[in-house]
């Protein structure tokens, strides 16, 4: 049980972990990018999304105790607080794959909408159904299953605000994909489908029979019968399909705001640029990212931590202290520098490291991505919709120790697997939690783990969690250096102060639909 389930949280944040917004390069400010790059990175992503969303439905079906029908009526409330957590947390994974499918079905159905010639509307036509058969199919599976314990409709009904989910979440989940209209929906787009359907198959084709085939086995029949002409005029009429009815306000929201805006986030260069100007060695930079699928299976608001190292010229000033440079060469820092020390122990990273990047930027960041563990600019790192800037209150030598530490995992593939008891494989709050590990001779951070879905993990989400549990007490492990809020409706980040960010954990993952122009917490 234990590899299958291993097997299945891992499937389940395939989707999570690939950026769902590629682009091919920037130029100074503006975006440029190649539709069919973009079209063949949203594929792979969908494909990989869809597999997410399969292995959650495959999770909570093969969970002991999670869905069982000889449970008696009422056993619910018999359910401990750690049981309970693993329900809340299978049902948010499962409608984040949701939201996901709703947002990038609804870009392409934007794009299918204004092109006018028949050939250009294939991919963008395969890509939204693809989003709409993964939701359909797989939502169907999930309620199947949760209905075989009549005490799951009271648990995922319940209003979860740690999780952001609203009371009655699920009925209205059921509500949507069980409806007649959903059904005829079904028939009409598989019908445009076949017309559409090439011999050369699109890579996304067959994962769009296999999805029709149990859709069609699931429905025992084969629907109303459809001419092209009747399904065309069907769609023209009502849209291609009702997006987000489960959320108020959604639906205006995607209308106003371009979802895809590749490239392009809330965070300008200018204010990068003056964070320079506050960051240190040691700050743990908090970042979130909209409209990206790396939201996908991460709970809480933040869904990126990533560790400030600076240049070396930055390094340099800020471990000059006599105490600390003596610790540095008698450690190998033949110079009594950090710099000289890192060159010692890893000479291939300290190359990387120093190495200039795109537009000349010099690396400032170690981060965990997708590519591994990989020394990356600021202006990069960066780019965001919304960071917070954390520093540890520990002696220099401590933060000097999480540097070194954090160079001795460069290079090391990104942990889809999301398992803290392994170092082979790192995510990205997994770099920040033992980087600054502490041992017997160091101090280092507490930060403590949590079971999510299962596995031991410290979401980036977790460590405003503690940012706020701790302010204004005694034993404060962090200061907040600088918060800039991003406002999707202004298409903007703004300033903020501490209080405001004490609320960011409490904030619902897709907050932003809900955002007033104003801003809110």
């Amino acid at each position: 049980m234990k590899t299958c389930m291993s097997k299945i949280w891992q499937l389940a944040l395939i989707g999570g972990y690939l950026t769902l917004f590629m682009t091919t390069g920037f130029a100074n400010g503006a975006v440029k990018y190649d539709y069919r790059e973009r079209y063949e990175a949203d594929v792979k992503t969908i494909l990989a999304s869809r597999l997410g969303m399969k292995a959650m439905v495959e999770f909570v079906g093969t969970h002991p105790g999670m869905i069982s029908s000889a449970e008696p009526k009422g056993s619910y409330y018999q359910l401990d607080r750690e049981q309970r957590m693993l329900v809340w947390q299978a049902w948010q994974n499962f409608l984040d794959h949701v939201h996901f499918f709703d947002i990038m079905g609804y870009m392409y159905v934007e794009v299918y909408t204004n092109e006018v010639s028949k050939a250009n509307k294939e991919d963008p036509f395969l890509a939204a159904f693809a989003c709409f058969l993964a939701q359909y199919r797989f939502a169907m599976d999930y309620i199947e299953k949760m209905e075989k314990n009549p005490n799951m409709h009271v648990i995922l009904n319940e209003a979860i605000p740690e999780f952001g989910i609203a009371e009655g979440s699920y009925s209205k989940l059921k509500f949507r994909f069980l409806n007649v209209l959903r059904g005829a929906e079904f028939a009409r787009l598989n019908v445009l489908y076949h017309s559409y359907k090439k011999d050369v198959a699109n890579p996304l084709q067959a994962a769009v029979e296999e999805d029709i085939a149990k859709i069609w086995e699931a429905g025992k029949g084969k629907g109303p019968t459809l001419t092209l002409k009747n399904a065309v005029k069907v769609v023209e009429d009502m849209g291609f399909t009702v997006w987000f009815p489960v959320q108020k306000g959604v639906s205006e929201m995607m209308g106003n705001i371009k979802v895809w805006r590749p490239g392009i986030t809330l965070i300008s260069m200018e204010q990068i640029e003056q964070l320079k100007k506050q960051l240190r060695p040691g700050d743990i930079l908090l970042q979130r990212r909209e409209w990206y699928a790396t939201n996908v299976g991460i709970p809480g608001f933040w869904t990126h931590a990533a560790l400030y190292i600076g240049t070396p010229e930055e390094r340099g000033r800020f471990f000059d202290d006599p105490l600390v440079r003596k610790w540095f060469l008698e450690n190998g820092g033949v110079q009594g520098t950090i710099d000289s020390l890192l060159e010692e122990k890893y000479p291939n990273e300290y190359r990387l490291s120093v190495l200039l990047q795109e537009q000349e930027h010099a690396p400032r960041v170690i981060e965990a991505i997708a590519e591994g563990v990989s020394f990356t600019t600021l202006e990069h790192s960066a780019s965001a919709d919304s960071i917070a800037v954390l520093r540890p209150d520990l002696p220099l030598r401590s933060v000097a120790q999480a540097i070194i530490k954090a160079f001795h995992y460069s290079g090391r593939p990104y942990d889809f697997n999301f398992d803290f008891r392994t170092d082979s494989e790192l995510v990205c709050s997994e770099l920040i939690y033992k980087a600054y590990e502490g041992d017997k001779e160091f101090k280092g951070l507490s930060l403590p783990l949590s079971e999510v879905l299962d596995r031991p993990l410290l979401s980036p989400n977790e460590i405003a969690v503690l940012f706020d549990a701790e302010y204004g007490k005694v034993g404060q492990q962090f200061k907040l250096v600088a918060f800039l809020d991003g406002n999707e409706k202004l298409q903007k980040a703004a300033p903020a102060n501490v209080e405001k960010f004490r609320k960011t954990w409490k904030r619902s993952k897709w907050h932003i639909w809900f955002q007033e122009k104003a801003g809110n917490d």
